[in-house]
């Protein structure tokens, strides 16, 4: 990928702090595309991939689309299109809730859990693959974009 300014050709920034805002968008539009091309042949999104992991540590418990939406990296996602496309799949099962009638429970099914385990080795070796950095590089990035994050 390189340097910022030769991805974006721009010869400089207005100051470091606007580099790191554009930066970190071009980044994730990189990593983005990246995501997208690893789930289209399991015709998923990264979205819906997110909402299974989510599900999946549920460890079987049912849980609410709202509860599936506060936990989505993407704030901006669709919880209820997303469940239902992945119900659609059969990668979840979404019922009324028994008790209280207002309320959708959702859990993954066998089909969702048998996915993530076949694209768990595939996402490692792709994070792997797309972040150039050794392991103490790692930490320190993490630890700085929670810093950022404050």
């Amino acid at each position: 990928m390189g340097k910022i300014e030769d991805a974006i050709r721009q010869k400089e920034f207005k100051d470091p702090y606007n580099k790191a805002v554009v930066n970190l968008l071009y980044t994730h539009s990189y990593l983005v595309t990246i995501q997208n091309s690893l789930f289209k042949p399991y015709d998923i999104s990264p979205e819906q991939y997110n909402v299974l992991r989510i599900l999946r540590g549920q460890n079987g418990q049912p849980t609410t689309v709202s509860s599936i939406q506060d936990r989505m990296l993407n704030k901006m996602s669709n919880a209820s299109r997303l469940v239902e496309k992945l119900k659609t799949k059969g990668l979840l099962i979404r019922e009324e809730c028994p008790t209280d009638r207002r309320q959708v429970d959702v859990v993954i099914s066998e089909k969702g859990l048998n996915l993530l385990k076949e694209l768990e080795v595939k996402v490692e070796e792709s994070n792997r693959t797309l972040i150039h950095l050794n392991e103490e590089e790692v930490a320190q990035l993490n630890d700085l974009l929670d810093k950022m994050r404050g």
